[in-house]
């Protein structure tokens, strides 16, 4: 059996992320969605609001064969846990292949896992988490950017943040 890992912030997750993951899920027995936890950032949901936003999305479509889990170590070492052999990353139009080559030929070095690049759908690839949050932030609608359960979840951050800040 082929177990796929999908890594990524996923903060939070969006529609483009979505597509990715029901597209490995086509290609692969098991798919492991990992939040990676990176301590160099400040996330706007813990990693654990992160993990139950994916599996409430999955829910909503049933993936049984993808798991979603999160690591504050590294991709490779989780790969190695699971057994998983490829890495899925999308790719946007944005520059997206450079900055992920590197840390592809770094993960096959590290764990003998070959990564799947799958291009962004073109309806999608103008979302990311960081213009998710930054629309939100400003009062812009976000649906059809995120999972539905994405939307209370944004609000109730940005209503703290509000309440925080003055």
């Amino acid at each position: 059996m082929t177990i796929a890992v999908c890594p990524g912030s996923y903060d939070p997750v969006t529609a483009g992320h979505l597509d990715v993951i029901e597209r490995s899920s086509r290609l692969f027995e098991a798919v492991h969605v990992l939040v990676a936890v990176n301590a160099a950032k400040t996330p706007m949901f813990s990693a654990q609001d992160r993990v139950q936003a994916i599996r409430r999305a999955l829910d909503e479509d049933g993936y049984p064969q993808v798991q979603v889990a999160s690591t504050t170590g590294l991709v490779t070492d989780y790969c190695t846990q699971v057994g998983a052999t490829v890495i899925v990353k999308g790719l946007r139009q944005n520059g997206d292949y450079e900055a992920e080559l590197g840390m592809a030929l770094v993960n096959r070095k590290l764990a003998r896992a070959e990564t799947l690049f799958i291009p962004a759908d073109p309806v999608l690839e103008h979302i990311s988490s960081s213009i998710v949050k930054d629309v939100a932030r400003h009062g812009g609608d976000v649906r059809g950017m995120v999972p539905d359960c994405v939307i209370p979840m944004l609000a109730d951050v940005l209503h703290k943040e509000r309440v925080n800040h003055g």
